[in-house]
Formats: structure tokens, C-alpha cells, sequence
């Protein structure tokens, strides 16, 4: 407020030679609410879109690994093209009501071994989405986050947005037997995160775009158990942060993406964990 305030004496003092001098317009933040959002029967997620796919492609859902309705993937596991008939609910823009029921034809892709992620195939286009319930997919960021953007975690599931700020990155991020690297890491306060929001897209507070999936929060101050992760550093000190919520970035997936929306673990460059052979 002070600022403008300011800039109007400033202009008034000056007079009409500042007048003509064209304004520059400051970037907009984006307007996050519940449009790409899906709940599951025990999770969130969100309909996805990488940066090499197209209209017509059949759309992808993004959640954890964890959420897979076969149970949690073993430390190591990694499900590809597993047949699925799941059904997630289409949320209205606002998150009150559901548009709709999607419908999945297959997991493409599910682990919990270095991040936590599934990604199902619809039955649906992205054309056909859009066209039927007026609502966009998310776009996936093809580049790493950076610390210090501001964030939005839109649970489909409670129907809930929570917002804070990318704090940092985890090296490590142990619960119980599995581990996850490089993750994301919260500020406080802001994503006290609860379960059923697993699988709630992170999106980028400025751009509108998905830059991690939410997955997980230490809930009782144990060093790495079960809901209660650890940080663990290049050295192998192990920190933990009572009430602090993580997510596993998403950039990489695009590094996997053939044309037709087709997840190639065997693509140049690819990031996504392979199975073991």
C-alpha cells in the first residue's frame, strides 16, 4: 500500500512525462482451485498432463504409489501397464460437487522406490474431458521446483486447499522401509497435511502447474516408522521434523513420455524408477 501510495506522488510531482510512460504490468498469480481435481476411494490425485502429450491422447491420473488399490508397492516394486477399472470423481471447480465419474483402463505406471507415484490411464481424452465437463488438465512442470515458490495442495479427497511454500529439498526421506529422494519439503504453517490428502497434486502457486505429488507428513515426532518420516542427508545424519509435510516431485515424469501419452521407461533420459529385472 505504501508503495503506491507513493508512486501517485511521485506522479503528480513529476507530471504528464511520466504519463506516457507505458506501465509494466506485474505477473498474475494463478487462480488454483479444485478444476483437474479427482477424489479416490481412499486417496486424492488430479488429471495430468505431460508436456509432450496432445489433445487426444487418453488422459492420466496422478496419485502416490501408496494409494494403488492392489496395496502398497514392496520397497523395489515397480507396476507397469497392470489392467485397472478404477473410478475417480471429477470435482466442480469450486469442490463442492462432482462432475462426474472417470474411469481408469490401466496402472501405466506405480512404485513407492525412490518416489511414491502412480499414474492411471483413462478411458477418456483429454478432448473429451474438456469437451463433457469443461475442465482442463493440470499441466506437469518439465523442470525442477525451486525453493521459496509459493504452493497450493489441492486435496480432491477432503475437498480442502492447503497453502505454504517449497522450503527445501530432502536428500533422503526414509519411513518405515521405503525411500524417497530428493523430495520436497513444506514450510510451516500452512500444509499440516492429513491423511486421504496422499496423492493431492503441489501446484505452483504462480504458473498453475503440478510440481509434486503430496505424500506424506511426520504425525507423531518417531524417527522414521510408518507416517512418520526422517530426513537423512548425503552423510547419513538423520533429522527429524515433527508436523512438517513432504511431496515427491513430478518434472521427471515428463523425461519418460513417448508420443501418445505412452510411458517408455526405456526412453533416453528417462528418470522414473525401473522394475528389477
Amino acid at each position: 500500500m505504501v508503495n503506491r501510495l507513493l508512486g501517485v506522488l511521485a506522479a503528480t510531482v513529476i507530471g504528464a512525462a511520466l504519463a506516457a510512460v507505458p506501465a509494466v504490468a506485474a505477473a498474475k498469480p494463478a487462480a488454483v482451485d479444485f478444476s483437474g481435481t479427482v477424489k479416490l476411494s481412499n486417496c486424492s490425485g488430479s488429471v495430468v498432463r505431460p508436456a509432450a502429450a496432445s489433445d487426444n491422447d487418453y488422459a492420466l491420473v496422478l496419485s502416490n504409489g501408496h494409494c494403488l488399490e492392489s496395496g502398497m508397492p514392496s520397497p523395489g516394486q515397480v507396476i507397469v501397464n497392470k489392467a485397472s477399472s478404477r473410478t475417480f470423481s471429477l470435482l466442480t471447480p469450486n469442490g463442492q460437487s462432482s462432475l462426474g465419474t472417470l474411469r481408469a483402463s490401466k496402472i501405466v505406471y506405480g512404485t513407492m522406490t525412490t518416489t511414491d507415484v502412480s499414474l492411471y490411464q483413462l478411458t477418456s481424452t483429454y478432448a473429451q474431458i474438456r469437451s463433457q465437463y469443461g475442465i482442463k488438465a493440470l499441466d506437469l512442470q518439465d523442470t525442477h521446483p525451486v525453493a521459496g515458490t509459493p504452493i497450493k495442495v489441492v486435496s480432491g479427497y477432503w475437498k480442502r486447499i492447503y497453502s505454504c511454500n517449497v522450503d527445501g529439498f530432502v536428500h533422503e526421506l526414509h519411513e518405515s522401509d521405503w525411500v524417497w529422494k530428493d523430495s520436497v519439503r513444506y514450510t510451516e504453517p500452512g500444509c499440516e497435511i492429513i491423511g486421504g490428502t496422499s496423492g493431492s497434486p503441489v501446484v505452483d502457486a504462480n504458473t498453475g502447474k503440478v510440481v509434486a505429488v503430496n505424500n506424506t507428513i511426520n504425525e507423531d515426532g518417531q524417527e522414521c516408522t510408518l507416517n512418520n518420516p526422517c530426513e537423512v542427508d548425503a552423510s547419513g545424519n538423520v533429522k527429524v521434523l515433527p508436523n512438517v509435510g513432504y511431496a515427491q516431485e513430478t518434472y521427471y515424469i515428463n523425461t519418460c513420455v513417448d508420443p501418445g501419452n505412452k510411458i517408455n521407461l526405456n526412453k533416453a533420459g528417462c528418470q522414473l524408477p525401473k522394475p528389477s529385472r
